[in-house]
């Protein structure tokens, strides 16, 4: 059971900040390494609400299940997860079927899950308190003072009852409220990326996988032999993409991000439920799904900004984690490999500094890998991508590339080093300069093809009838010789089409704020 303010001690070895998945994993793997610390996780909500970030994907679903314990309450609980999908169309599209597709053939190789985070949060939260932390909720922090290389303080508030507490280490687990980047001008948000959302969680959307789509539709559905409906599907248009994710007991959580620069969602026209479905169903695929489903009334949401960072990472007494510490983008889901890798470098540098290690090293390779990371992550994959996400061709040649580094340089770490290798993020050195740097070439010139393309007007050619069923990836070090037909379909693009855009040809919209459309 929760403590009450007045059972807390003075001061603890570490306070975090915030309970949901961040904080009670770094607390978790704290309490692991450091036998007898003293650990307070202050949480401001009574119970965890539905929150987004639901879909994990191979490298958080080992974290999840290997590092943290969780594969049987995961199997029990939530659902397994079918790989990523996408959807595209235009004007020749009139029904499902007709819609081009990305996506596995076959069911995963590799375990990832389809969470309610509200559920998994309460989940890894009661298991931190059984290992040893102390849980004080609902309460809420104030007056953060840090001071280095000595005791933190702050203050908790639970209903009329404030006091003071201090402690050696704060981890700021708060999520997107970022207590401390905020407070000490770290927070920064990233104006090359302008992207937005609106979510809800639906009921009785129709089943990918069920027999009114069959037998609708009998060619499409044989097509592929696993399931679409578990896989996290994405619904694309030009500019921007939603997430289709099921949740165990029927629900469907969908939400379109979009960038701001090339499309105007609806400001009017009903709450935000109505027109997210006002603005998805202009797509024929989820006009399809979305044909008998209804939102859930108190359970809309509506973000403007999405991507920032915060400048620090962590101080000789401080360590930001998972959301506190940034936010890219949720395409391809890495919020939860963000977390995993936070989480645990933050976990690994307290644990560091306790066994009597320099703090000034710690923390300034713990800014500078992270520092790197986020760059390069954000540089190699997000970086002007909503110029061609709504283009087949250039998603799926894109797709495929990223997935195969993904799979052979951050997925195969983790298999075979186990939890260390989240000590060592994507794209931070000594390696991952060379794959980030690949990544970043071929995502800035498929994002001036696709702008070409705009201006042009000649978007959306292949977005109809055509279909690209993925086999499957391993974790075999030698195939990643895969990468040969894809860099070679990569250069037969240039000659065909790059070659326009060679000469330093301009991306529209992305720093002016022009080339927007409605869908």
């Amino acid at each position: 059971m929760p403590a009450h303010i007045d059972e807390l001690t003075d001061d603890y070895d570490v306070i975090v900040i915030g309970g949901a998945l961040s904080g009670a994993a770094a607390a978790t793997l704290l309490l692991r390494k450091n036998p007898g610390i003293r650990v307070l996780i202050v949480e401001k909500s009574e119970t965890f609400g539905r929150r987004v970030g639901e879909a994990t994907v191979e490298v958080s679903g080992y974290f999840l299940g290997r590092v943290l314990g969780l594969t049987q309450y995961l199997n029990e609980s939530h659902l397994a997860k079918q790989g990523l999908r996408f959807w595209f169309a235009n004007d020749k599209v009139m029904s499902l079927d007709q819609a081009s597709e990305i996506g596995p053939r076959y069911l995963a190789r590799l375990p990832s899950y389809q969470v309610d985070r509200g559920i998994l949060d309460e989940e890894v939260l009661s298991r931190a308190e059984t290992a040893g932390a102390t849980v004080l909720r609902p309460a809420i922090v104030s007056n953060i003072q840090l001071v280095a290389g000595g005791l933190q303080t702050l203050e908790v508030k639970q209903g009329d009852v404030k006091r003071g507490l201090s402690a050696r280490w704060i981890v700021d687990a708060s999520g997107h409220i970022a207590l401390l980047a905020r407070k000490h001008g770290w927070w920064t948000p990233n104006t090359d990326h302008l992207t937005a959302s609106a979510w809800s969680r639906w009921k009785d959307v129709k089943d990918w996988d069920g027999r009114e789509l069959m037998e609708k539709y009998p060619d499409w559905a044989a097509a592929q032999y696993g399931t679409r409906g578990t896989a996290t599907n994405h619904i694309i248009g030009d500019g921007w993409w939603s997430w289709w994710i099921p949740l165990k007991g029927g629900d469907v959580s969908v939400g379109v991000v979009y960038d701001t620069r090339i499309v105007d969602f609806p400001q009017d026209g009903g709450n935000i439920g109505e027109r997210l479905k006002s603005f998805l169903t202009r797509h024929p695929v989820a006009r399809e799904l979305l044909e008998n489903a209804h939102y859930v009334p108190d359970d809309l949401h509506h973000r403007k900004s999405l991507s920032y960072y915060s400048k620090t990472f962590a101080g000789d007494g401080f360590a930001l984690a998972g959301d506190a510490a940034a936010f890219i983008d949720p395409f391809y889901s890495p919020g939860m490999d963000w977390i995993s890798f936070t989480v645990s470098r933050a976990a690994d540098t307290i644990t560091r500094q306790r066994a009597g290690e320099p703090t000034v090293f710690l923390t300034e390779s713990h800014n500078r890998d992270l520092t790197l990371c986020h760059t390069r992550w954000f540089d190699a994959l997000y970086r002007n991508k909503y110029q061609y996400l709504g283009e087949f061709d250039l998603m799926n040649l894109a797709f495929q590339l990223d997935l195969s580094l993904y799979y052979w340089g951050v997925v195969e770490p983790v298999f075979s080093l186990g939890e260390q290798a989240y000590l060592a993020p994507p794209f931070s050195p000594p390696s991952g300069r060379i794959f980030a740097a690949l990544m970043r070439t071929y995502n800035r010139r498929f994002a001036k093809i696709g702008s070409r393309r705009r201006r042009m007007n000649m978007l959306g050619r292949m977005n109809d009838r055509q279909r690209v069923l993925i086999p499957g990836f391993t974790l075999k070090r030698e195939e990643i010789w895969k990468l040969l037909p894809l860099l070679g379909a990569w250069l037969k693009l240039e000659l065909t089409e790059g070659w326009h855009t060679w000469g330093g040809d301009r991306i529209a919209g992305a720093a002016t704020g022009s080339g927007k459309d409605d869908a």
